[in-house]
């Protein structure tokens, strides 16, 4: 590569910053919420210019060595016909990416020094600042990369939209229009089929439900699942009472009385999930009486749609959605 002899210096110094702690701590995906970015993109030469979902300005020059610390966003990048040279772990074990990489850290704790190591011409990284297994802070790495002559380009990605943007910048950086429009237009346009199934349609009140080991917490109608629900025609409880974002007990869930309860494990253990869901909710006796309940519309989703990112398998997510409100019978949990 012939950045390789000019970035020998910077990354000497870039080294040396991270090891003085630039090396990023904390943990979105999945699930924080995707501010629209203005793409304003340019090509000349060899080089690509846009501008990420945090406002920088970012020009690419050579995708030949990419480094993508996110799992979501590793698959992005080659489903944009892109091969990386180094990814988060999540990348491996949750996305199997197809790419020859190196791990650099889980993407809660990337290594700043072997992402440098790597010698890359492009990283892209999240902006968000929280989600799945606590508080990101991939935007730590930025001056790190940049001292050692890195483009660095952070993306917010929470609903399809976002995706479908993210996914067109990727493209118009490989150029693989054809990666676009399969895995981009044509998704969209199977979803829009599925929001047109909907139209004029309520499904009633839903309760998005996110259990842990440590407890269970209620989704917002921002979030991923909850982006897609109100799309659906379904209203989401916390619009009309926001103190079951931060307040959630089972007496609440009660008052509310959703038409539909979706539940989505998270963590390492779906099974310590579960439990934590039974201790604290189920078992309790009121949980039978909820109408959700007691009419067979409690849905456990699968995490590969909904807790991921399902990237090219969003439409798959929203007809399963679309199923479970309106199509499907469901017997009682």
């Amino acid at each position: 590569m012939k950045r390789i002899a000019t970035k020998a210096c910077a990354c000497a110094c870039a080294l040396a910053l991270a090891a003085s702690g630039s090396a990023m701590i904390g943990c979105s995906n999945g699930g924080a919420d995707g501010d629209e970015a203005q793409q304003s993109a340019t090509s000349q030469d060899a080089s690509y210019t846009f501008t990420d979902d945090l406002g920088n300005q970012v020009t690419v020059s050579s995708h030949e060595r990419v480094v993508a610390g996110m799992g979501s966003f590793a698959n992005i990048w080659e489903l944009a016909g892109g091969t990386l040279v180094g990814a988060s772990s999540d990348a491996f074990s949750d996305y199997h990416i197809e790419s020859e990489a190196e791990k650099v850290g889980d993407f809660s704790s990337l290594n700043a020094e072997s992402i440098i190591a790597l010698n890359p011409d492009f990283v892209i990284l999240t902006g968000a600042s929280s989600g799945r297994g606590g508080g990101v802070a991939q935007t730590d790495l930025k001056d790190t990369l940049q001292a050692a002559g890195i483009p660095v380009a952070y993306f917010n990605v929470t609903t399809f939209d976002d995706y479908l943007r993210m996914l067109k910048t990727c493209c118009d950086i490989t150029g693989d229009a054809e990666a676009y429009k399969v895995n981009g237009t044509e998704v969209a346009e199977s979803i829009d089929a599925i929001k047109k199934k909907a139209e004029g349609k309520s499904a009633g009140s839903v309760a998005v439900l996110t259990t842990y080991s440590g407890g269970t917490r209620v989704q917002a109608s921002s979030t991923q699942t909850g982006t897609m629900l109100a799309e659906l025609g379904a209203s989401n409880i916390t619009d009309t009472d926001k103190s079951l974002l931060s307040d959630y007990s089972l007496e609440s869930l009660v008052k509310a009385d959703p038409d539909f309860i979706f539940l989505l494990p998270m963590g390492d253990s779906s099974e310590a999930a579960q439990k934590a869901l039974k201790d604290q909710t189920t078992a309790n006796p009121a949980w039978k009486e909820l109408t959700a309940v007691k009419e067979g519309r409690v849905i456990t989703l699968d995490p590969k749609l909904f807790l991921y990112k399902p990237n090219d398998s969003w439409d798959d997510a929203y007809e399963d959605l679309y199923e479970a409100l309106y199509e499907t019978p469901r017997e009682q949990k």
